[in-house]
């Protein structure tokens, strides 16, 4: 007698992760009207989904140069953002998100056009893969961005707290933001209390934006998991 056998359980890569989650972010944006857009992997994946309904929005306000030039290629209309007064919704990745929708994001150096596009923006839609989600924020290295001739000061200011800070390079030179900036990537942070860190680190004469969304959090994960997308709300 044989006997059925269970199927083997579905395992997804984590591509495959952040293309649900890029299509499922397509809910949330408002026909008629312009997207926030942000930067990174997960969001490649949202503007390729993004490019299926193009002719339902009026475009989009991108965090970076590179989004911008994939939104273009695909026949996306991207708008300065001093030109758009609001937007309805922001929806970007992050390098880690805590369970009250704060974030550690930067690792694609954008963190400041990043915060700028979120501050104008109603509704922050994060979307993410299930190993982003932390209890604590500090797992994931903290970019901050900051004028090249304050790097030391600042990495002195970080190792006083007991964390480490690196300058972030491309090949054997620092690398350079969209801004003309140097990223510093912090390790050995506890960070419990975002707001206050937040606001903290953003006072250090040289700081340009410290990659902790606090003031700028999300209202909505869309979370990639093997059973497919989990919604938080905070």
């Amino acid at each position: 007698m044989t006997h059925p056998q269970t199927p083997p359980a579905v395992t997804l890569s984590q591509d495959e992760l952040k293309t649900q989650v890029g299509h499922a972010a397509l809910r949330y944006v408002i026909a008629g009207e312009i997207v926030g857009v942000g930067t990174g992997s997960t969001v490649n994946k949202f503007i390729d989904a993004l490019a299926g309904i193009k002719d339902q929005i009026k475009g989009a306000v991108s965090s970076s140069v590179a989004s911008t030039e994939r939104l273009q290629a695909l026949g996306i209309t991207v708008f300065d953002s001093n030109d758009v007064a609001e937007l309805s919704v922001y929806i970007d990745g992050a390098d880690e998100i805590d369970h009250q929708g704060y974030m550690v994001k930067g690792g694609g150096a954008a963190l400041t056009r990043e915060k700028i596009v979120a501050a104008q923006s109603r509704q922050f839609v994060c979307i993410a893969d299930e190993s982003k989600l932390v209890q604590t924020l500090g797992k994931y290295p903290l970019p901050v961005e900051v004028i090249p001739m304050a790097v030391q000061r600042i990495k002195r200011l970080f190792e006083a707290m007991g964390a480490q800070a690196k300058l972030r390079l491309k090949g054997d030179a620092p690398l350079m933001t969209d801004n003309g900036q140097h990223i510093l990537d912090v390790t050995g942070l506890n960070i419990t209390d975002p707001l206050a860190f937040e606001t903290q680190v953003s006072q250090w004469p040289g700081v340009v934006t410290v990659g902790v969304f606090a003031h700028q959090k999300a209202q909505v994960c869309l979370l990639g998991t093997a059973s497919g997308v989990k919604t938080l709300t905070f």
